[in-house]
């Protein structure tokens, strides 16, 4: 596989997108949707961001792991070293987390939902490595990290292609080329979007449970192989770059139309029946994917430049993405007591998890082990990437 050069704009499309996910994940303590916890104050309003960005969001995040992996990849040169690499990089933290970071959200909707009166030290060494579950939650639970152990099977599965002879490999690439060619890169996967919403999947229910969530797997793993098939591939490149903008009209639109749709029915000017919900999931379908497009292409044509903070965040989103919803959980949880008001409670939330997030980083990237349990790079940091983290300069290329 030929080497691919660095796309700075989607280091910081993937900078972007891991920040969303944070800030979607404190929206979830004030909307009326079941969470670990939940806000005293439910706000009906705050669901118009969240509809607005929850059909693309995590198809986005694949997508540039997908783009990321290809790029390892293609520095690794070969398929054993490169999955030991991912084996290390994504399973190892999930596992840590999993026994140490994650079991305090468990324990805090137990508290708050179901009337679990025990200390979270007694939960976790008693209830907690159960094997089984506890009230409906299963028990040991990976959680957020759902996204992590989806990434290792995807690549487990990239493997498998990558072990196919160069030739087969080739094909199916240009196959895929061919079939995303020109205006057809937004036309091609909305209609795939509108097939998996109104015939594969039309009472989609996702899991994050691995084994039982085919509509999850095939809505991200083909975000995946699209993020792979367009690292290093100039025709997807230049068709991207030729129709982003058309696909950023359909976004804007879309968007508002999303917008205005879930406004009519908090406002009580409309009911959720089923022909809105049909009109919801056909605009979502062309949403989705066209703000994906228009993403790239604006990270594309104004993004790809250096800075000296991109390396330092784009090491920090895998460190704050393991830790950053144990800290809105526990924070929430504190939150109960205060009485405080949303908007208070709201700034409280983002400035611990941002805090909290950097903190987590900064300290574990300077602990022998623990950078690995983090999912950093390398058994320690290197000098000079200590010098460059103090000046704020860029240290080592890595990527989630």
């Amino acid at each position: 596989m030929r080497r691919i050069e660095r796309h700075y704009g989607m280091d910081w499309l993937r900078i972007a997108a891991f920040a969303l996910l944070i800030l979607y994940h404190i929206g979830m303590y004030f909307v009326p949707w079941g969470w670990h916890v939940k806000s005293p104050e439910i706000s009906q309003w705050a669901q118009l961001p969240m509809l607005a960005t929850n059909g693309w969001r995590l198809l986005l995040l694949f997508l540039v792991s997908g783009y990321a992996s290809a790029a390892l990849f293609a520095k690794t040169g070969a398929v054993w070293p490169f999955l030991a690499s991912r084996f290390v990089r994504l399973v190892v933290p999930v596992v840590f987390a999993a026994a140490l970071l994650i079991p305090p959200q468990p324990w805090v909707e137990l508290v708050t939902q179901h009337g679990y009166s025990g200390g979270f030290l007694s939960f976790w060494l008693h209830d907690y490595f159960r094997f089984g579950t506890l009230e409906g939650i299963v028990l040991p639970t990976w959680q957020h990290l759902w996204f992590v152990v989806y990434l290792w099977h995807y690549t487990l599965a990239a493997a498998l292609v990558l072990v196919l002879p160069g030739t087969v490999r080739a094909a199916i690439g240009q196959a895929a080329s061919r079939a995303l060619a020109g205006p057809l890169v937004v036309l091609v996967p909305v209609a795939l979007l509108a097939l998996h919403a109104f015939v594969l999947f039309p009472d989609l229910e996702i899991t994050h449970a691995l084994f039982d969530d085919p509509g999850a797997h095939l809505l991200y793993l083909p975000g995946f192989a699209f993020g792979w098939l367009l690292a290093g591939n100039d025709a997807l490149w230049s068709a991207i770059r030729r129709w982003w903008k058309s696909a950023a009209a359909l976004a804007l639109a879309g968007t508002g139309a999303i917008l205005l749709l879930v406004g009519l029915v908090v406002a009580g000017a409309a009911a959720w029946d089923e022909r809105v919900d049909t009109l919801f999931e056909a605009i979502r379908a062309v949403q989705a994917w066209s703000v994906i497009v228009a993403l790239i292409g604006a990270a594309d044509r104004w993004c790809n430049r250096d800075h000296p903070w991109r390396k330092p965040l784009n090491e920090a989103v895998y460190p704050a993405y393991i830790i950053h919803q144990t800290i809105i959980v526990v924070v929430g949880f504190w939150l109960l007591g205060t009485g405080v008001g949303a908007w208070s409670a709201f700034a409280i939330l983002l400035a611990a998890t941002a805090l909290g997030c950097w903190l987590f980083y900064r300290v574990g990237r300077e602990v022998p082990g623990l950078r690995l349990l983090i999912g950093l790079t390398g058994w320690r940091a290197k000098p000079h990437d200590k010098r460059a983290a103090l000046r704020h300069e860029p240290a080592s290329d890595v990527s989630a």
